[in-house]
């Protein structure tokens, strides 16, 4: 099976551009204004911030380009995954989430959703499919998970859960649309956290969910623009200058995620090693069937909590940070936000350093370590 490829990133870096007449600046402009002149009856152009923004309309442009599909932008990644749930639950409902997937997702549906009436069950993503989809109205899933990066299969999960009358969510955010398509592989909703690699410098908050179920896409709009979860001008304009080089930035740390985990495999000090483009993860052979790329992500295990703090307080090419995707390579420590992993775990994101210089600094530091 020849692997997805992702889309045009050129023809992306030229969507507004190609839509120009003389004298307008190339770089988008910021609107940065609530109210609008509305003289007379109002006739259905832009009415008041909440509602319309030409700045957040650009980036969902971008958005909707990449993952070929209708777009919204919200103002974090965890405002597009509760849109993405409240457009499609409701009291009685039956969803299941993964267990060892991203925290604040199970947060909100235990605090949040069983108190309206939603039922709540867990899966792990290795054995998500196990039990089928029967009796489950929406199905949340997350592969690679996070941190732990372990895959399920969407092509199969997706035929099941609408076999079973389900709607399929997936959160895309290790991957980002050039890395992986959920839409392509049958997922009804795709939801992602573009502060991570899309945004890519660190500096800005934003989320996106897209959708082709016309029904599903109308829900969320409602959500953002009741609810008033909206994106703020300024962010939507960061987030759009930064997917300007998300191609650029995403097949670099790829690149240099290979080479990375090939080294940590094979390094005394690293007890265990999980990235999907290794030949000895277990999820390679699924990794290559639904992914275009590997992604940036790294998850290594040292022998202690102490030991994984001391390699990334130690290694002047690591910024000791949560979050992910930014030009600077992090790593942290992942046990102590609680998640089920060995004390010694560490989820690193690659950044965009040069892989040489970058593995000498991981290297050294392992090596002091090691005495």
């Amino acid at each position: 099976m020849d692997r997805p490829t992702a889309p045009k990133a050129g023809a992306m870096l030229h969507l507004r551009g190609n839509t120009l007449t003389e004298g307008e600046p190339v770089a988008l402009p910021l609107t940065q204004s609530s109210m609008y002149h509305l003289p007379g009856d109002w006739t259905g152009g832009p009415s008041y911030g909440r509602v319309d923004n030409a700045t957040w309309e650009q980036l969902e442009h971008v958005l909707a380009y990449l993952e070929e599909a209708p777009t919204l932008a919200f103002p974090s990644g965890m405002a597009a995954i509760s849109a993405s749930l409240f457009a499609t639950v409701k009291a009685g409902s039956r969803i299941l989430i993964p267990s060892d997937g991203y925290y604040v997702t199970r947060r909100l549906s235990e605090r949040f959703l069983q108190n309206l009436g939603v039922v709540v069950e867990q899966r792990p993503t290795t054995s998500f499919a196990n039990g089928g989809f029967e009796g489950f109205d929406v199905v949340f899933a997350e592969t690679p998970s996070n941190p732990g990066l372990d895959l399920c299969d969407l092509r199969a999960i997706a035929r099941d859960v609408h076999a079973a009358g389900g709607i399929l969510i997936v959160d895309n955010t290790t991957m980002t649309p050039l890395g992986q398509r959920p839409l392509e592989l049958g997922a009804d909703v795709v939801v992602a956290s573009d502060t991570k690699a899309p945004g890519g410098h660190s500096d800005v908050l934003m989320g996106h969910l897209a959708t082709r179920n016309d029904d599903i896409l109308q829900a969320a709009r409602e959500w953002r623009q009741f609810g008033g979860g909206i994106p703020g001008p300024q962010e939507a304009w960061l987030a759009h200058r930064g997917l300007e080089t998300l191609d650029v930035r995403f097949d670099r740390m790829c690149c240099t995620a290979e080479v990375l985990a090939e080294r940590l495999a094979v390094h005394p000090l690293v007890q265990q090693v999980r990235f999907p483009g290794l030949k000895s993860d277990p999820s390679h052979e699924l990794a290559k069937q639904q992914m275009a790329r590997f992604g940036f992500l790294i998850s290594i295990t040292l022998d202690s909590a102490e030991q994984a703090d001391a390699f990334i307080n130690t290694c002047p090419l690591i910024r000791s940070a949560t979050s992910f995707g930014g030009v600077h390579t992090s790593a942290e420590r992942r046990a102590r936000w609680g998640d089920a992993v060995a004390p010694g775990f560490i989820r690193i994101s690659v950044g965009t350093e040069p892989a040489e210089e970058l593995w000498s600094a991981m290297a050294a530091s392992l090596d002091a370590l090691a005495g």
